[in-house]
């Protein structure tokens, strides 16, 4: 069980030794020039009962974002089928919902079952989940429950106030209990301390078992949202929380997520050094753009770097 005091000393390493103690880290567990891709879609959009701070979808925020319903069945498994021919071997689907309604699941439970025919790995993030919920999921061989934790306990009402800290772990345990791999991580950027960086993957690191896939986001800053004009956090300070999530968290897939197209070649680069082995990919991730597949196949060729397949 880590402590916060040896967290925060991970975090006030100099840079180029943690860096060389995470990458260490990372040849233990994994091959350090493969990275794993995944692919997400925005199944439902808009219209989310939760006020989190930084999210274009909550109904408590004027944002440019539409509101649309539940897509069709088809049309997810037509983007699974893309994802997996552009190399993505995960295929995620998010809904914007406090908690998934039962006509609502049904169809998501479809979803599933077609992207695991397509030999993909799934994982849906539709909310908070009771027992009834994770019990079918688990029948219909759900791989992955994403369910981010956000930020520390002690910051998390300073960005959330519809649900609290315990919610979010709560759903985790269940997930857990019933044998569906976690994929749980945190946004930087939200005007957290460093404190409260390393508090959050203090928990995420602390859970029993720890998560096997561990999504770290930077802030995408939406018109509207109370997090609009947060300031900019340093990317050394980014990547440096990548390390640190790669010594805490040995054997998990470390994923940089939201924020990746505001990242220059060279930062990405350093990630993948401090220990980042799985990327999302794609021309968008949930409402916000990416880089796209072409500039992410050039980059890998720039780096040596292999797609996992």
């Amino acid at each position: 069980m880590w402590t916060l005091q040896e967290v925060e000393a991970l975090f006030s390493t100099p840079f180029n030794d943690l860096l060389f103690r995470a990458q260490q880290v990372h040849r233990e567990n994994f091959d350090p020039n493969q990275v794993q891709m995944s692919t997400l879609i925005n199944i439902k959009t808009g219209g989310c009962a939760e006020d989190c701070s930084y999210c274009s979808q909550s109904a408590h925020y004027d944002t440019p974002l539409d509101r649309e319903a539940l897509i069709e069945v088809d049309k997810v498994i037509a983007e699974a089928k893309k994802a997996k021919d552009s190399g993505s071997t995960r295929f995620c689907m998010g809904a914007a919902w406090r908690k998934p309604k039962a006509n609502d699941l049904q169809v998501v439970l479809e979803m599933i079952k077609g992207v695991k025919e397509l030999g993909m790995e799934s994982c849906v993030t539709l909310g908070m989940l009771e027992e009834e919920h994770v019990a079918l999921l688990k029948e219909a061989g759900l791989d992955y429950y994403n369910h981010n934790v956000d930020t520390s306990p002690e910051y998390y009402d300073k960005v959330v106030t519809t649900r609290t800290f315990s919610d979010r772990i709560a759903t985790i345990n269940r997930v857990q209990d019933a044998g569906i791999r976690v994929c749980s991580g945190g946004i930087l950027g939200m005007g957290e301390s460093r404190r409260d960086r390393g508090a959050m993957l203090m928990e995420l690191a602390n859970l029993s078992p720890q998560p096997q896939s561990v999504p770290i986001n930077l802030l995408v800053k939406i018109h509207g949202t109370p997090l609009a004009d947060s300031p900019e956090l340093d990317i050394f300070e980014f990547i440096r929380t990548i390390a640190v999530a790669r010594i805490l968290l040995p054997a998990s897939y470390v994923r940089l997520s939201a924020g990746r197209e505001q990242m220059t070649d060279e930062a990405q680069a350093l990630c993948f050094l401090a220990g980042a082995n799985s990327m999302f990919t794609g021309e968008k991730l949930l409402t916000t753009e990416s880089q796209g597949i072409d500039h992410d196949r050039e980059l890998f060729k720039r780096l040596d770097i292999q797609a996992e397949s």
